[in-house]
């Protein structure tokens, strides 16, 4: 991986620290659902570029978030991962990793242009059995809370990033749509 002279396309507005404490998370229970009000904060790196197999190059953006609940600080979700732009595709991917054995790979698009004032919006999804956007999980977590589904909506306008997440669960028995949400500013 190189970091000079690359160009990261959409991702470049990403780069940067961003704090946020109007977070939303909606998650399932035995007997219902929990909804958490919580601050985060997410770390944006430049990471250079990567030559996949000498015919695809990507730009990469490697990225942590921290989430704590706002009743008692806590930890309740970290997350690492890249953002990934292939400029000769169009395509934007996200990949990512959790403290719980899930990761996962989603594809999708974006739309606007930093360069010209538009905000940019990403999205991207990855679905269990998915020949191309997969979902990796744990024997633990495929037989007690399976990920069935993933898809994360993002708007980055000049320092407000707002995002919203929808990962479809098997868990308790039933299907869950848990969702995290959340506006943040640059620090």
């Amino acid at each position: 991986m190189t970091e000079q002279s690359v160009d990261y396309g959409p991702l470049a507005p990403l780069i940067g620290t961003w704090t946020g404490d109007k977070g939303m998370d909606v998650a399932p229970e035995p007997n219902g659902k929990e909804e958490s009000p919580f601050y985060e904060t997410i770390d944006f790196e430049a990471a250079g570029d990567v030559d996949n197999a000498e015919e695809q190059e990507l730009a990469a953006v490697r990225y942590h978030q921290v989430v704590r609940r706002k009743s008692n600080d806590e930890i309740f979700h970290d997350q690492i991962g890249y953002w990934l732009w292939d400029a000769a595709a169009g395509q934007v991917m996200q990949s990512l990793a959790i403290p719980r054995a899930v990761c996962l790979v989603a594809g999708g698009r974006h739309t606007g242009d930093p360069k010209g004032g538009e905000p940019v919006q990403f999205a991207g999804a990855a679905r269990l059995g998915d020949p191309d956007w997969r979902i990796v999980q744990s024997p633990f977590m495929r037989d007690k809370a399976s990920t069935l589904s993933f898809e994360h909506r993002l708007t980055v306008k000049g320092d407000r990033l707002t995002y919203k997440e929808t990962t479809m669960l098997a868990i308790y028995g039933r299907s869950f749509e848990h969702t995290d949400e959340n506006e943040l500013v640059r620090a």
